[in-house]
């Protein structure tokens, strides 16, 4: 499956547990799954249209509070697409972070722009951390409410164990490189 073609998918996905309007899908990619994926909306709005074109959604128009809005729907067809690439094997998992993109060149910039980048990047994984310990609890809390919840605390967990691991790293690195100056 091509890897443009995985936004389908990710789209899917989320249709097949609720109808979302185009801005929610982005939401939700900006919430949820934020910690492992990511979509812009020049690649959502195409996609939706391509899902809709090939039948695998449906879309309507509703209007709330006098507001308008295109809400999608996961059809059978979708539905069977998406089980589909739930079996098959990940083609990529891949890891990009642009701290250590600089911290891999950081010898032409010494070691305080080096730890500048650790301690801005430690902020960020500890603010992660919390969001994905607050979700954490309300997860476990509702796990037995509906089956998807179970599925979201794996990923959640996940992201807590990979986030702890980076926090230490950030000790362990700003360590190394103050005993260098």
């Amino acid at each position: 499956m091509a890897i443009e073609k995985k936004i389908d998918c990710v789209i899917l996905g989320l249709l097949s547990h609720e109808d979302l309007t185009g801005y929610e899908i982005k939401k939700r990619m900006d919430t949820s799954l934020k910690y492992f994926w990511g979509a812009s909306y020049g690649s959502i709005y195409p996609a939706l249209s391509d899902l809709v074109k090939n039948g695998m959604a449906v879309k309507r128009d509703e209007t709330e509070n006098n507001r308008h809005k295109i809400i999608y729907s996961i059809t059978q067809k979708g539905r069977c697409h998406l089980k589909d690439w739930l079996r098959l094997p990940a083609e990529k998992d891949e890891l990009r972070y642009e701290t250590l993109l600089k911290l891999f060149f950081g010898n032409e910039a010494g070691a305080l722009q080096a730890i500048s980048h650790i301690d801005a990047f430690e902020e960020k994984i500890e603010k992660d951390l919390q969001h994905l310990t607050d979700s954490a609890d309300i997860l476990r809390k509702n796990v037995s409410s509906d089956d998807t919840h179970k599925y979201y605390l794996l990923t959640v967990e996940f992201g807590i164990k990979t986030y702890s691991a980076y926090l230490e790293w950030c000790r362990e690195a700003k360590t190394m490189l103050k005993k260098e100056r």
